[in-house]
């Protein structure tokens, strides 16, 4: 224990319980921070200590588990959680740098502003390491949509994307949606952003040495996200509504402004700098606290001097306020007027409001008034948990079931079963939400969204990039490991479907309260299932997020760990699409065989639509998946594929209906005598794609399959007006209406 001198405004040493669940700090956590202070925290101490070592800043429970990740990599630029977002190298000269975030609690709250926000969280994070961002995509969970308030959710969160994204001139590329009766009370909001930059133009997010100046830039300070880092880090309930203050508002073209000016500055006179921070969770406080602990420093922070749009503001809501569009640039000395004229050319005001110190300690002044004083090692370094883990008997047991209990499917029966699966808003069109966004601005865009994966070039180079999210919730909860596993396997095969090789991964890791056994256990086994994952296919794990205590006074979410892949394609020419294309084109399975073991429907959409039931055992096989890959991108880059599209949700009948419609022809698949018939149309076993070639190439997709190591069969035809697959025979319009309507069907009131 040390003691550390007590500031002026140091309160008596019990602290009400009221004040602690305000900032998210037990009792224990209370006692620890007086016992390493050697005394009571002022109360600006207080209240930064509770936001960086709350769960959204400290991440007290995931930490501990995030050894398991594999971070290395001869492409990789960056240390996993030393920088605002990881970096990798793309070749030739250039390197994209990736992240994922959430927003959800504010979400919940206010719809529109908390998705905006997150948005502009995320792009913050991109720019402030000098990279221009490119693309977001979006990874939304809701309540089902036949209640009146998941509609309302939906419908705002949708335009907050969509609306600051557009006005931010980065276009959103792709996402997913999933509906679920456990989001009804706590949606999942995940943003992710994809930025590039020049290699050696990047800048890290330090305060420098002794003498360094801190200027803050960007939007006037108000009391807007006070202590939303806390309010992250607790479960939603019936007073939740009452936390709006916690809730940012977001202002996209001052932010536009912001981007523009901080990319300009680091690209042309990185000189002048030390490092750059965006102002995201907690404020100022999270912001220079962690930039000097990054450069093994302190600071001294002169709240005065921080601009304010709000008269009677104390020190304590000048530190922990979350108002947007602002960024801390550590400046040196003799640049802080050269910092503030590049910025007033962007019509944006720099203010320096402290320095880099030589002593380690984080301090707050009021004018004369120190008002804190604490090390800055002591602030940045919450306790961290490991709780007992137990893994969730109603899971298990509904994990144990076997679906071959099921009656197999009549034939006459599968028209129907189709249709209501293309029916549902998890496998339905998502064009109404993306035609919302602004997704070819900066005319970059090659692959647009409902494809398998995007796909951008980079212009001046030959390479181009794929991205795409990915997270299949009830397969989680089911199997936290496998399921998991799975989410890679699948974002894998999705950029591999474009022709891209996957080589990172960004995630955001979205659970309960961890503080419960099966909820601990499912976030354990999910990382160790991505980590293991991510070392099959080579894509370490760069950057991310971990969002817990997603949950309310309904019960937790389901787990829902969402992977952000990257991949690279060697000649973005070659980008393929999942859409059929010409008539008498080949259609090909890779992977497996038709004929489907029941096991397959484990956790399938089939199952949740046709039966009402979340049951059934997960597989992953990741050879076979690293397998699959390596054949989808061999055969783009020898240009033999016309199409490509992964077998996923709803199994093989679903992926060859979006194949169809989005080429608007039809197709003729034999499926021959099979196990299940209901397996065979709708399993969702991994590791299989369809792919669609000219006749003359059949022989060299054989060859690189069988070079792989990977089934190929021929499977059917493309042709006609009509969708025939096994027993299903129906015209292509019949399915194509359903599948697009659906969604409309639902939001549209």
């Amino acid at each position: 224990m040390t003691d550390h001198p007590s500031p002026a405004d140091a309160p008596p040493a019990e602290v009400d319980d009221d004040v602690l669940a305000q900032i998210a700090l037990s009792r224990e956590e209370y006692d620890l921070a007086c016992e390493t202070l050697g005394r009571p925290p002022s109360d600006v101490e207080l209240g930064m200590i509770g936001a960086l070592w709350s769960e959204h800043c400290g991440y007290k429970h995931s930490r501990p588990l995030f050894h398991h990740f594999p971070t290395e990599d001869e492409r990789i630029l960056t240390n996993l959680g030393e920088e605002n977002a990881g970096a990798i190298d793309i070749g030739g000269g250039w390197v994209a740098v990736m992240k994922i975030e959430s927003h959800n609690h504010p979400s919940a709250i206010e719809p529109y502003e908390g998705a905006a926000t997150g948005v502009g969280g995320i792009v913050r994070d991109i720019f402030a390491m000098g990279a221009q961002p490119i693309a977001l995509l979006d990874s939304l969970r809701f309540g089902p949509l036949e209640e009146r308030r998941n509609r309302r959710l939906c419908i705002g969160v949708v335009a907050g994307i969509g609306g600051y994204g557009n006005c931010l001139g980065i276009p959103t590329v792709g996402g997913e949606l999933v509906v679920g009766e456990s989001y009804s009370g706590n949606p999942l909001v995940n943003a992710m952003c994809l930025g590039i930059a020049p290699r050696g133009a990047l800048i890290s997010a330090t305060a420098g040495p002794p003498g360094t100046q801190l200027m803050i830039v960007g939007a006037d300070t108000g009391r807007d996200g006070l202590h939303g880092a806390t309010f992250a880090s607790v479960e939603l309930d019936e007073s939740s509504a009452e936390r709006r203050p916690a809730v940012q508002v977001g202002n996209p073209f001052l932010e536009k402004s912001l981007m523009d000016a901080c990319v300009g500055l680091v690209r042309d006179h990185r000189d002048w700098l030390e490092g750059l921070q965006d102002c995201g969770a907690a404020g100022i406080t999270s912001s220079t606290v962690e930039m000097a602990e990054r450069a093994g420093a302190g600071i001294r922070i002169q709240t005065r001097q921080v601009p304010r749009r709000e008269s009677g503001m104390t020190p304590y809501e000048v530190m922990l306020s979350e108002s947007q569009e602002r960024m801390i640039a550590a400046v040196k000395p003799g640049h802080v007027g050269d910092v503030q004229d590049w910025f007033e050319h962007w019509d944006l005001h720099a203010e320096v409001i402290g320095e880099v110190t030589d002593d380690g300690i984080a301090r707050v002044l009021d004018g004369d008034l120190e008002v804190a004083a604490a090390p800055v090692l002591v602030m940045t370094t919450p306790p961290a948990y490991e709780p007992y883990a137990e893994r969730d008997a109603d899971a298990t047991s509904r994990a144990g079931w076997d679906p071959s209990s099921l009656v197999d499917l009549e034939p006459s029966a599968a028209n129907d079963a189709l249709l209501r699966l293309l029916a549902s808003p998890n496998i339905a069109s998502k064009r109404w939400i993306y035609r919302q966004y602004d997704h070819m601005v900066g005319t970059n865009t090659v692959v647009t969204p409902g494809s398998d994966a995007a796909v951008l070039r980079i212009r001046g180079l030959k390479q181009g990039l794929a991205v795409c999210t990915d997270g299949p919730g009830r397969a989680v909860e089911l199997d936290p490991y496998s399921g998991t596993a799975r989410a890679v396997a699948e974002a894998a095969r999705n950029v591999a479907c474009a022709g891209a090789r996957p080589v990172a991964v960004t995630d955001c890791l979205n659970f309960a309260n961890p503080e419960r056994p099966p909820i601990y256990y499912q976030l354990r086994e999910s990382i160790r299932g991505m980590a293991d994952a991510c070392r099959a296919f080579t894509t370490p794990v760069v950057s991310g997020n971990a969002s817990l205590y997603n949950e309310s006074e309904d019960g937790p979410v389901t787990p829902t760990p969402v992977v952000g892949m990257l991949g690279i394609i060697s000649d973005v020419r070659q980008a393929v699409r999942m859409a059929f294309r010409d008539e008498g084109d080949e259609i090909w399975m890779l992977g497996g065989t038709l004929s489907q073991r029941a096991s397959t429907l484990g956790g399938s959409e089939y199952v949740s639509v046709l039966h009402g039931m979340s049951a059934g055992p997960i597989e992953v096989d990741l050879p076979a998946e690293s397998a699959l890959v390596e054949t989808l991108v061999a055969g783009a880059e020898a240009g033999i594929l016309k199409s490509a599209h992964d077998c996923s949700d709803g199994g093989l009948a679903v992926a060859l209906t979006e194949s169809a419609v989005a080429g608007e022809v039809g197709v003729a698949v034999e499926i021959g005598e099979v196990e299940r018939l209901d397996a065979a149309l709708f399993g969702e076993s991994g590791a299989r794609a369809v792919v669609s070639v000219g006749p003359a190439q059949v022989m060299r997709l054989s060859e690189i399959a069988s070079r792989c190591g990977v089934h190929a069969t021929r499977i059917g035809v493309v042709a006609g007006d009509r969708f025939r697959v096994g027993s299903i025979d129906m015209p292509l319009s019949e399915a194509a209406a359903v599948w697009n309507s659906a969604l409309p069907a639902l939001l549209d009131d």
